[in-house]
């Protein structure tokens, strides 16, 4: 189906072919109707502040859920008082020293697929089985980075559980969501003392700002299957990007709130000068004595840091979590202190994982790669068990560290290599020649720490070569601080090769509870979700159109001539270009008439691409993300002019798109929202 522009003389002419492409590359102008459609008006962009206004739902409580990749939280606040933000209770479980406030991002489903356990209880559960048993439970972890990593994702797309066997990833979301769902009602009805209701509260859901379009679609989808919110009420769930939920949270921070990494300035009675260590020995302490509480009491004034930002300050957000890393740059709009993202968020899939999976390779150097694969399906729970103790030792890991870090091999792993190979795990790593792994006769690999610093160094490197590309850029290169984000940020190493690298460029600063930011940030954010005034559009939008045949500047496989006119199809008519800046609500508005007054059916395709120099919808790398159809019959009976109005309007700057088409004579209208899972 597709619109045609015509030049001619009452300016230009929009046609419209009734058959829908059965392909993306097909051209769908080629079986044209004779129906057509003219604009009425230049396309226009219009600031639509007002249609904001009257969808304002009330909901009592604003919950923010945290779903990362490696671990996952919610955290809530009640609208009446909302300088108090509540973190979720203490969940059963926990690990020998990780102490966090979240809950590890896995899931148990019994045999016969039915959501069992998440989290620790998950974990736990699966441990405890007979390996035998174990091997018929579907256990799932770490499986959000495949939405970031799924090329062509849809709502069939699959996830692989421990033991090989095929979920349905939509499946596995939901069940998370609707987990914390209940946790979150169940939590808020015991501190009321009353039952609270779904539809009292106003759902956020974070997602790495780097995620393309259909991934952020997906966990939208996701949460209506787990009742979170519905089609019909889409405003109950907003989905928020990471790196802009930390950016709010960090305007609120008081200087006792943060550690600063920089040599610029001393703060709170450090100087730069001290090591890196000290400061945050100092400020984990206090963490730990406010960890039984938690409340935490957002002021309602702008912190100290912020206050010496002026209009126009940019400041870089470095979000390092388990799976991805996002960098986002903001700058300051004044006087609310509104944020405008100035330049489209970077970075990949340069998260802590890459540290597990550079443990993961060194085990196989040792041991061998065909004995690991078959251990993670033969032990699949201590194969988990090893990443757990791996995990702790981590965390562990400090530039300034000389003493060894042990990790404990599970038996089954001890016993299973053996029969494997015939001799032990001690002669393996004897002949491995890894000079840096020992074995320590209380059955531990004994790591020094250069072992476990070359783990991070391929995952550092590549966040800092992120960073100073970014920084050759000329929107990037003023920057005034770096805010460090994220789980990943708690690891001293990349602390101190940021400071390393960019201390002397900018003031480098993180919030102490550095691992809630982003689930404090996205509370705030669900409270006013007006706070981020501008964004870049990530990809560039627009319709289907035919123009007028220009011999020798049009391709002459795109000539279709009808009636005696020469026509080229398939033209991309942009709404907006990849990159550019869009205000929240903004309205791209277009209107056409019909040509023929008898048509009664009109067909828009609305199509996408992540380029923005795109001629044509059969470019590569277009895909159709939408159809408006509007049927007009049963019209005829009113009064129709004789130049009908068809207008065309897109709503950018949400995390969703919206797209709508009225009928100005009957006020007849269709609404779509672009979806690109469907296509």
């Amino acid at each position: 189906v597709s619109l045609q522009r015509v030049g001619g003389g009452c300016g230009p002419l929009f046609f419209l072919s009734e058959t829908a492409p059965t392909s993306a590359y097909s051209s769908p102008a080629r079986s044209l109707g004779d129906t057509g459609i003219t604009p009425l008006s230049p396309s226009h962009i219009v600031n639509d502040t007002d249609s904001n206004v009257s969808e304002q739902q009330s909901f009592l409580v604003v919950v923010a859920i945290d779903f990362g990749t490696t671990s996952s939280g919610y955290a809530y606040s009640f609208t009446k008082e909302p300088e108090c933000i509540h973190v979720m209770r203490r969940w059963e479980g926990g690990d020998p020293g990780v102490s966090n406030q979240k809950t590890p991002t896995t899931i148990l489903l019994t045999p016969e697929r039915k959501f069992h356990s998440f989290g620790y209880a998950a974990r736990d559960f699966y441990h405890d089985l007979d390996p035998n048993e174990a091997k018929q439970w579907l256990y799932l972890e770490k499986f959000k980075m495949k939405l970031h990593t799924t090329g062509d994702l849809t709502m069939d797309t699959d996830l692989t559980a421990a033991n090989g066997k095929k979920v349905k990833a939509l499946e596995i979301f939901a069940y998370a969501l609707q987990y914390f769902k209940e946790q979150a009602l169940k939590e808020l009805s015991d501190q009321a003392g009353s039952e609270f209701e779904n539809s009292d509260v106003r759902w956020v859901i974070t997602v790495p700002a780097i995620w393309k379009q259909p991934a952020k679609q997906f966990m939208r989808q996701a949460a209506y299957q787990a009742g979170l919110a519905s089609p019909e009420n889409s405003e109950q769930l907003i989905i928020a990007l990471e790196p802009e939920a930390a950016s709010i949270y960090c305007r609120k921070l008081r200087l006792h709130q943060m550690i600063e990494l920089s040599s610029k300035a001393a703060v709170n009675g450090y100087s730069g000068s001290d090591t890196v260590g000290a400061g945050f020995t100092q400020a984990k302490e206090h963490i730990r004595r406010n960890r039984q509480s938690r409340t935490f009491l957002v002021e309602n004034v702008i912190g100290e840091i912020w206050s010496e930002l002026e209009e126009g300050d940019k400041y870089l957000v470095v979000d390092s979590g388990g799976g991805t890393v996002d960098l986002t740059v903001h700058q300051i709009r004044l006087p609310e202190g509104h944020l405008k993202e100035l330049y489209k968020a970077t970075g990949g899939p340069y998260g802590s994982l890459g540290v597990d999976y550079e443990f993961e390779k060194l085990l196989c150097k040792i041991f061998g790669e065909d004995f690991i694969e078959q251990f993670k399906i033969k032990r699949p729970a201590a194969w988990v068990d090893l990443m757990i103790a791996f995990e702790s030792r981590k965390r562990a890991a400090a530039p300034d560290r000389t003493n060894p870090l042990n990790i404990t091999l599970p038996f089954s792993f001890i016993d299973y290599y053996k029969k494997f190979r015939g001799h032990s795990v001690e002669h393996a790593l004897r002949k491995s020649n890894v000079d840096f792994v020992k074995w320590s006769s209380q059955g531990m690999l004994r790591m020094s720490p250069d072992a476990m610093n070359a783990l991070f160094k391929p995952t550092i490197d590549s966040i800092i070569e992120h960073l100073r590309d970014l920084f050759q850029k000329p929107e990037v290169s003023t920057v005034k601080f770096l805010f460090l984000v994220g789980g990943f940020a708690e690891a001293p190493l990349l602390q101190q090769a940021v400071q390393a690298a960019f201390g002397d460029k900018c003031r480098i600063i993180i919030p102490q509870d550095v691992g809630l930011t982003i689930l404090k940030g996205a509370v705030l954010f669900g409270l006013d979700p007006a706070v981020i005034k501008v964004r870049r559009s990530p990809l560039t939008y627009g319709v289907g159109v035919l123009n007028r045949y220009v011999e020798g500047k049009h391709p002459p496989e795109k000539l279709l001539v009808k009636d005696g006119t020469r026509w080229c199809t398939d033209v991309f008519d942009k709404f907006i270009s990849a990159d550019q800046s869009v205000a929240l609500g903004e309205l791209v508005k277009r209107s056409y008439t019909p040509a023929k007054p008898s048509q009664l059916v009109i067909v828009i395709n609305i199509y996408s691409s992540e380029h923005d120099d795109v001629s044509f919808i059969t470019d590569p790398g277009v895909k159709k993300c939408g159809t408006l159809r509007l049927d007009l019959t049963g019209t005829s009976g009113t009064a129709v002019p004789a130049r009908r109005e068809i207008q065309t309007l897109m709503q950018f700057g949400d995390t969703e798109i919206k797209a709508t088409a009225i009928d100005i004579a009957t006020s007849k209208s269709v609404k779509v929202g672009i979806d690109f899972l469907n296509y």
